[in-house]
């Protein structure tokens, strides 16, 4: 696709997601305005600073001198729409969050272009969407404007991008500007309903085993039987990192159901597990001190768990901070490790550390991070301590 044929794009979240696509778009040749909502500005993306900047995170902290304009003039001139903001509130105020955001995305909306929503939505949630389109912008879904569901999601889902939209309708042009995004070679359209149940089964099929796996080990850990005996393979490579990702998408499809059955059992089941699991950790860490005879008082905890601060989600902040309260009831003396290196200040107090994801526990267990006075819990299903 020639670059004089790619139709000027802005891309409404200065988010990991909302980069990645905007900068894939970029590199094609295309007018890609990125637009920062908090301060409802977009700067100009070029294929030079896109290919420059492998990430958000890196262009944001660089802060290179871009073009910029006001949110509302992007977003009129872009062709494409592409919904991929920060969500970071939590509970009840999620909805009106998003809500809000949507309608400040949408509003300036010419008449002819098109938007991508790149949350998920749950069970019903497009009708939502598009009705709301349409009370802001004045415009009829599928005659003046048309709308994509393309939710960004961790959830291993094959080599192909499935994009729903009103009546299967096909878009050669986007689908040529998604071609190869996110490792993915082909696209592909279906309706927005098969679209939004489509992502609802592989989110469930995928979170609600790993809950699954949290609550066995959780009886297994209760009834005496070796960590080394159970955690192995995937069991032992599993962490909260992992198992968190789908929070977001696992409550908002909890609150598209209406009415108690088996499908809201299985959401507030899988949603019980990965929550009851911080609980298990710190039972974990209490019953490690007991075993070693360590008083909490001469005890530090040191919480290794790097995460992304521009994605999309903001799940996993919510329970780093909920798993940092929880141990300093406990243990008042707790830290936060989330830079590429993992490096404690000197301590006459013995260190528990919690890794969180699979490259913090390398990091804590590398050369530098060897300690007598170290003890290092895997935050996995067994709750490994391998340290110390």
């Amino acid at each position: 696709m020639s670059a004089a044929a790619i139709p000027p794009v802005a891309v409404y979240g200065l988010s990991t997601e909302g980069y990645r696509i905007a900068s894939s778009i970029a590199v094609k040749g295309a007018k890609v305005s990125l637009i920062d909502e908090s301060l409802r500005n977009a700067i100009t993306l070029k294929a030079d600073i896109a290919r420059t900047y492998p990430d958000v995170g890196s262009l944001v902290e660089d802060e290179p001198l871009l073009g910029l304009e006001p949110m509302d003039v992007a977003v009129s001139a872009a062709s494409y729409v592409f919904f991929a903001p920060r969500i970071r509130k939590v509970g009840t105020e999620v909805k009106a969050d998003v809500s809000a955001k949507f309608k400040d995305a949408v509003k300036a909306m010419k008449k002819g272009s098109s938007l991508v929503y790149m949350l998920p939505t749950g069970v019903g949630g497009n009708s939502e969407n598009i009705a709301l389109v349409e009370h802001v912008t004045g415009m009829e879904v599928d005659k003046d404007i048309s709308y994509y569901y393309m939710p960004a999601s961790k959830v291993a889902a094959g080599t192909e991008n499935l994009v729903g939209s009103v009546r299967s309708k096909q878009d050669a042009t986007l689908a040529k500007m998604l071609a190869d995004y996110d490792g993915k070679r082909r696209v592909g359209f279906i309706d927005t309903a098969s679209a939004e149940l489509s992502h609802v089964i592989r989110t469930l099929s995928h979170y609600s085993g790993m809950a699954s796996i949290l609550e066995v080990c959780k009886k297994a850990a209760d009834g005496g039987v070796p960590a080394d005996e159970l955690a192995h393979g995937t069991f032992s490579e599993l962490f909260i990192d992992d198992v968190t990702s789908g929070l977001y998408d696992l409550r908002v499809i909890g609150s598209s159901l209406d009415g108690a059955g088996p499908l809201m059992y299985l959401v507030n089941g899988s949603i019980r597990g990965i929550e009851g699991y911080v609980k298990h950790l710190i039972d974990q860490v209490r019953a490690t001190l007991k075993k070693r005879d360590l008083k909490a008082s001469r005890t530090k905890v040191a919480i290794a768990w790097t995460m992304d601060p521009h994605e999309m989600r903001g799940d996993k902040m919510e329970l780093l901070s909920a798993l940092e309260t929880k141990v300093r009831d406990y243990i008042g003396d707790v830290e936060r490790h989330q830079g590429p290196t993992f490096d404690l200040y000197h301590t006459d107090k013995t260190t528990v550390v919690i890794a969180c994801s699979k490259a913090d526990f390398e990091k804590v267990s590398s050369k530098n991070a060897q300690s007598d006075d170290l003890i290092v819990i895997k935050a996995n299903p067994m709750c490994e301590t391998v340290q110390g």
